[in-house]
């Protein structure tokens, strides 16, 4: 009454003021430890009235002590942060304040049966669910909020110790209060389930006595109605430590997200691209299970210390024995948990090894099929993946040491102390046993529970220092004004005298790439530059000069190690290789910006982007693939051209953009972007070697080596300063100072109404490119659990179900002797000794012991054998898919099957798969102890499993479509990291920072939704289970009483077997929710399983081919094509269309035509990367088909156009199968220009970094030619090969060709005609046609040719 009283006053405000007083407050939170002492002299009784009356009263004071402390926190919080959610308001009214939805207000019951998720479910029986179909998240778990609180927590973190800022305390500082006031639920929840035993205990007591009165019904009622409050604050403490969870994974992997958008890449190198991306995938879930560890670290040491008392008081010092098993085995699981600690690092760095390598293998998936060498990188993959199976081997084994220990310690609990208290001349009774039983129940799941914790803590604690590790590399800062540190700078009055004429003020900078600061390898040495505002500077200099890097210092993407760079205004980029973003044409170029469509049509027309757009389906809505996978090199260029132009920045940075256009396009691009009136008052910074930008530049800055070796105008530039800006030859010079832009042979002039007419007024469907991900519906074939098994392996599969079934049989035997024993010492003195029960029991013991050990250990021999064998058939199946699979299917969905779903299949999966196991094995084993004992039971038994079945198929029909949706919402998280990791200084440059963390939170805000979707699904089955459960136990409890009474015509047995049946359905609560649960569990993670299946039977290259080649095979190289069409994609125009040409043996081809015109796909025909839908292609008379598709590519050497190198040493990238000594390597460097840059690197041997990034992009070009030239191949495909290179090396390079390949059959992919001129002859392609072949320089000679027209537009 006093409570109910105080309860309603708080209703008004003055009265919330004197209860919520902080002192009075902590007088209810120590009060209900004053009722301790009464309850325990109550229980020492045998009344049981008074037990129940004092057990209310102490239950009571808790749930007040609760509810005022939760008031009081809800008006410091209203106070303070109205974001903050009490999570402990889950017991009282005022949760509905908590919980208001805009739409909708909550009713207090409703949210306590988790009633919101049925219109979710019914749904999940009907169809298929999509995301509309989902709950809404709550307003305090939105990701941008819970970012926004754990960022700026962890920025006080580092201000105050930048060293050694630690992302827990940052953790801590955001959600310390609410998780621990959780504690407090936790503490309630933990102490009544110790009301069980007790009560059984009061229960079997009453039973041996016999007496008639209701005790025993009350009694048996109060067991039933204690697991029901159990039920309802186990669901409410588990749905807030899961709410809490949700809000800290958003926030991590916002926090991750944010910083690599902030950090530079020369700050990044420290970390691997793999790395960082298990930092998104498993770091960030792993330190987000320190929740769970946190609280079970301190609980469940409280729980076997209460546990233990217990026993004390009913077996005296005989729990001892016991309890010193336990201590021994302490410092024994802490050695394992080291060693576990140790293999977990290790694991994971060879993982973030994997993870690195897999990307790096997917990025250039069809550079490798071209190469022939998609065996060779898959093994080295194969390598890295043997040490991390190494080490998870040892993690595996030692967890089975770990789970066979803690299992038998219960089993060995018993026999010690039962055996110590015989041997100590006591006499067992059935209350004593079972109550201890009961006990020993209550200690199985915390001592099982115990190692994992400290696994899962260690797990945490790793985790979270990697992430602070990352998370406390020094951003890129956004002043104007950057300076080495401890180095002199310009002072600033010069500033001011610069800042405003001058865009760019370089002063003795000297830049690097690495950030290691011992790494002193200067890539810029001592640059001194001032570049005024409203010019267009060309940045000049051979390859390797240093032109890309000046413009990545100005972007601060480098590190400054001495001077100062000053810059002013807003910039645009556009780098070298082209940066693409998953999505359609209009978004790559507005980049988060409005459109507006005058500027759109006009950026559009000035990069000749017009007429390509027009072609595609979909106009500018077409969607575009991962990196740009369906447009030309060219296209691409175009497009981040576009990009850079439609931002109307002061600064433009355009990186070698011309190079990788033809002659046409790089003419109108000059004129009418470059030179443009859209960008004609704006600074543009220009790298490139096009003679006739640099002749049109008001101010040119020649490179060399890291200097500035010249700055000046076009008209003082002498050909001895800058010897590349000589004409290659006589043709092209004419051209230079003529400046033709006539623009008659070239379509280019047409305006295009495409834009106002079509796209911008009607919206077309994006063009279906990417297939969108793959998701199975209705439960998880049994096909899938099949082949698990089968990759586990058969035999082994077996053993463990055996072991599993015959370890719980010795159990259940173990507890049928104990009743035997207790009923016929109750009896007589017996009929055997005490040492004959002794020895009985301890013979249980060591059988049950044994099996476990034998179950542990053949499940991590099994979960082993399948992971090691998914991830090999995996790998080998998506390396054999064809280059089409690779062109539909984002990379960052491929690798997520490779980090995320290998890591559920390696970790996750096997530990479910066991503790279902053991679950199923428990329930099998009680219902048959139960049926045994009471027969009554059976009348329960059937309609129980109805409707038991009844609410698992209501809830895993919905469960697994959620599961579903959340690895599907899952990877579009990861596909986003990968290519914001790619693109991020892009993004910078851009400073459009904020949007695409917008679209980041946007996407893990649909995770999040999915995630608390399958959350309150899970409470809601979990909240009836124990329901359905607490109910059996009532039933039982209720039939002992009358069957003690002998008003049934049916015995039920001894009181020894009547203990064993109450001891064993007090268990059935947690272990009934425990087995659906980890049911649901093990089908979600098989979710994984399916997942890596899906792409285990993806369709396969046609490897095989029924003609043997001869070793020295192509002799003369001959290729003809013969009425060749060939399509990317069968809805897509054709890219080839019946196109039929002969190249001689031993002569030298170019292939010419305008972007999109079909010269690559040429190539990727005669690689077969993509199959040709009619027509044949011989090579020496071979129908290429009939040759095994791996040969055929070994066979021919190509230089891509994206040059390709990989992290390994500069001798593996040239020669990775080790066909040629060192002097052959060293005399073909020699030959490329490049021996000098790889003895500058450190020689053969020197670290290539990661995509290469160690050399400009023009070096990486000719380490690809001298690749293909130690080939020694009789067919060369050089496509766009010297693109990147200056006019002089590129006209050095087509000597070197002509030389070296004497006799060999070269066919050349050319953007400039100067390449391809002194060629036996040359193909013009246009739409996929040869429009027509000949002599080049006859060709030349007849003006209407459309050679000539290309000729006459060049000044390449």
């Amino acid at each position: 009454m006093v409570w109910a009283t105080i309860v309603f006053s708080l209703r008004c405000a003055c009265f919330q003021h004197i209860f919520c007083d902080m002192v009075l407050c902590i007088w209810w939170t120590i009060k209900p430890l004053f009722g301790i002492p009464h309850l325990q002299k109550a229980f020492s009784s045998m009344e049981v009235l008074d037990c129940l009356k004092e057990s209310s009263a102490l239950f009571l004071d808790i749930m007040f002590c609760i509810s005022i402390n939760c008031i009081r926190i809800k008006q410091a919080s209203a106070n303070s942060s109205p974001m903050e959610d009490s999570l402990l308001c889950a017991e009282m009214d005022i949760e509905e304040g908590c919980h208001r939805d805009s739409r909708r207000m909550q009713g207090f019951w409703d949210h306590i049966v988790f009633r919101s998720i049925i219109s979710v479910m019914n749904s999940g029986l009907g169809k298929q669910l999509g995301f509309d179909d989902l709950l809404s998240l709550p307003i305090d778990m939105d990701p941008s909020t819970c970012h926004k609180e754990l960022l700026s927590c962890w920025q006080h973190q580092h201000n105050n110790s930048s060293s050694n800022a630690s992302l827990f305390r940052a953790i801590f500082s955001a959600y310390g209060w609410p998780y621990l006031r959780l504690g407090l639920l936790k503490v309630f929840n933990d102490f009544i389930g110790f009301a069980g035993p007790l009560l059984l205990n009061k229960l079997i007591r009453f039973l041996q006595q016999g007496s008639g009165n209701l005790d025993g019904y009350v009694l048996a009622i109060s067991l039933g109605l204690v697991s029901v409050v159990k039920s309802f604050s186990d669901t409410q403490y588990t749905f807030h430590l899961s709410k809490l969870k949700l809000k800290l994974r958003s926030s991590i992997m916002t926090v991750i997200y944010h910083k690599c958008l902030s950090v530079s890449i020369a700050e990044r190198s420290k970390f691997s691209e793999g790395e960082i991306q298990t930092f998104m995938s498993i770091d960030a879930d792993r330190t987000v299970n320190l929740c769970n560890s946190f609280h079970d670290m301190w609980s469940l040491p409280i729980q076997i210390g209460v546990a233990l008392y217990l026993l004390y008081t009913q077996v005296k010092l005989a729990f001892t024995a016991g309890l010193a098993i336990t201590i021994l085995l302490i410092p024994v699981n802490k050695w394992i948990s080291e060693l576990i600690a140790s293999a977990t690092e290790k694991m994971m760095k060879q993982k973030d090894e994997r993870i690195r390598r897999t990307g790096e293998l997917l990025a250039h998936i069809r550079t490798l099929k071209m190469y022939s060498w998609e065996s060779l990188f898959s093994s080295w993959l194969m390598d890295t993946r043997s040490l991390e199976v190494k080490h998870l081997a040892t993690r595996k084994y030692l967890d089975a040491w770990c789970v066979f220990f803690w299992a038998t310690t219960p089993t060995l609990f018993s026999l010690c102390t039962f055996g110590l208290f015989t041997l100590m001349g006591h006499q067992l009774d059935a209350a004593m046993v079972f109550t201890c039983l009961a006990l020993f129940n209550n200690l199985i799941s915390p001592l099982n529970s115990f190692p994992w914790v400290i696994n899962g803590l260690i797990d945490a604690f790793i985790s979270s220092r990697r992430l602070s590790r990352f998370l406390c590399c020094s951003e890129q800062k956004p002043e104007l004004e950057r300076k080495a540190k401890f180095q002199p700078s310009f002072s600033n009055e010069k500033y001011d005298l610069v800042s405003n004429d001058m865009v760019v003020v370089m002063h003795d900078a000297s830049c690097a790439w690495s950030s290691d600061n011992e790494d002193q390898n200067l890539v810029l040495n001592h640059v001194t530059l001032s570049l005024p505002k409203g010019l267009l500077v060309a940045v000049v200099g051979e390859v390797g000069s240093g032109k890309s890097s000046l413009l990545n210092s100005i972007l601060g993407e480098m590190r400054l190690v001495f001077g100062s760079i000053y810059s002013s205004g807003s910039v645009a980029y556009a780098p070298q290789v082209p940066w693409i973003l998953s999505g359609t044409t209009r978004d790559n170029i507005l980049f988060g910006k409005n459109l507006d469509s005058q500027r759109y049509a006009d950026v559009l027309e000035a990069c000749a982007l017009d007429v390509d757009i027009s072609l595609m389906a979909g106009h500018d809505l077409a969607y575009i693939g991962e990196k740009g996978t369906n447009l030309s090199g060219g296209q691409r260029a175009r497009l981040a051209l576009a990009r850079a132009m439609y931002q109307d920045s002061d600064v433009y940075l355009l990186d070698d953009i011309l190079s990788a256009v033809d002659a046409h396009v790089a003419k109108w691009i000059l004129q009418n972007a470059i030179l443009g009136p859209l960008v004609e008052h704006k600074t543009r910074i220009l790298c490139t070697h096009n003679v006739q930008a640099i002749s049109s530049a008001d101010m040119i800055v020649v490179m060399e080596r890291g200097h500035v070796k010249w700055v000046g105008n076009s008209s003082d530039l002498a050909v001895s300063a800058y010897s590349g800006f000589a004409s290659v030859n006589d043709f092209d010079a004419s051209y230079i100072h003529s400046k033709l832009y006539s623009t008659n042979t070239s379509n280019m002039d047409k305006q295009s109404p495409l834009l106002e007419n079509n796209t911008l007024d009607v919206p077309l469907e994006a063009q279906d490119i990417i297939k969108a991900e793959q998701r199975k519906e209705g439960k998880v074939e049994l096909i899938v659990y099949k082949k698990y098994a089968g990759f586990a392996g058969w035999f082994i599969s077996v053993v463990i179900l055996l072991s599993a079934i015959l370890m719980q049989a010795s159990r259940n035997g173990n507890d049928l002797w104990l009743s035997y024993w207790v009923d016929t010492t109750g009896i007589s003195q017996g009929k055997h000794s005490t040492s004959f029960y002794l020895l009985v029991l301890c013979i249980f013991c060591i059988i049950n012991s044994s099996l476990t050990l034998v179950r542990a250990f053949s499940f991590a021999f099994g979960g082993l054998k399948a992971a090691v064998q998914v991830h090999n058939t995996l790998l080998n199946k998506v390396i054999n898919a064809p280059a089409q699979f690779f062109d539909q299917t984002p990379g960052g969905r491929i690798l997520n099957r490779f980090s995320s779903d290998l890591y559920t299949i390696d970790d996750s999966l096997p530990f479910i798969l066991n503790i279902l196991l053991a679950n199923f094995v428990g329930l099998l084993g009680i219902a048959v102890v139960l049926s045994y004992v009471q027969v009554f039971f059976l009348l329960l038994l059937f309609p129980f499993w109805y409707i038991y079945s009844k609410l698992q198929f209501f809830y895993r029909s919905t469960s697994r479509e959620l599961r579903r949706l959340d690895s599907v919402s899952r990877s579009p998280i990861y596909a986003s990291f990968t290519e914001t990791l790619d693109g991020s200084s892009t993004i910078r440059a851009f400073n459009s920072e904020d949007y695409f963390l917008a679209r980041f939170t946007e996407l893990v805000a649909q995770y999040q939704r999915t995630s608390y979707s399958e959350l309150i699904a899970s409470l809601w089955l979990s909240l009836r289970l124990q329901l359905l459960a607490a109910s059996i136990i009532s039933f039982i409890a209720v039939m002992a009483i009358i069957g003690s009474h002998g008003s049934l015509p049916i015995s039920f047995g001894t009181p020894g077997l009547v203990g064993l049946a109450l001891s064993y359905a007090a268990p059935i609560v947690s272990l009934l929710g425990s087995f659906l649960t980890s049911f649901t569990e093990t089908e979600k993670e098989m979710v994984s399983m399916e997942r890596a299946l899906q792409y285990i039977d993806v369709p396969q290259e046609e490897l095989r081919g029924f003609q043997y080649l001869n070793s020295s095979w192509p002799f003369q190289g001959v290729v003809e094509f013969q009425n060749v069409t060939m399509k990317y994609i069968p809805s897509l125009p054709a890219a080839l269309n019946d196109i039929t040409f002969t190249i001689a043996g031993g002569t030298q081809v170019g292939i010419v035509g305008r972007t999109g015109a079909g010269k690559s796909s040429v190539l990727n025909s005669l690689f077969r990367l993509t199959p040709i839908c009619g027509g044949r292609i011989l090579v020496d008379g071979l129908n290429i088909v009939d040759i095994p598709v791996r040969d055929l590519r070994a066979r021919l050497a190509v230089v891509p156009q994206s040059p390709f190198l990989f992290e390994a040493s500069l001798r593996d990238n040239l020669d990775p199968l080790r066909m040629s000594n060192d002097a052959k390597i060293w005399d073909v460097l020699e030959k490329c220009h490049v021996k000098e840059e790889v003895e500058v690197a450190g020689g053969l041997e020197a670290k290539v970094k990661e995509a290469g990034t160690s050399f400009s992009v023009g070096q990486r070009q000719l380490l690809c030619l001298a690749r293909a030239l130690l080939k020694s191949s009789k067919v060369l495909c050089l496509d766009e090969c010297t693109a990147n290179v200056d006019a002089q090396t590129a006209s050095i390079l087509q000597k070197t060709i002509s030389t070296e390949c004497q006799g060999m059959t070269v066919i050349t992919i050319a953007h400039r005609i100067s390449t391809v001129l002194n060629m036996d002859n040359v193909f013009v392609l246009n739409q996929g046609t040869l429009v027509e072949e000949g002599n080049p320089n006859a060709l030349l000679q007849d003006e209407y040719s459309i050679f000539s027209s290309f000729a006459k537009a060049s000044t390449m």
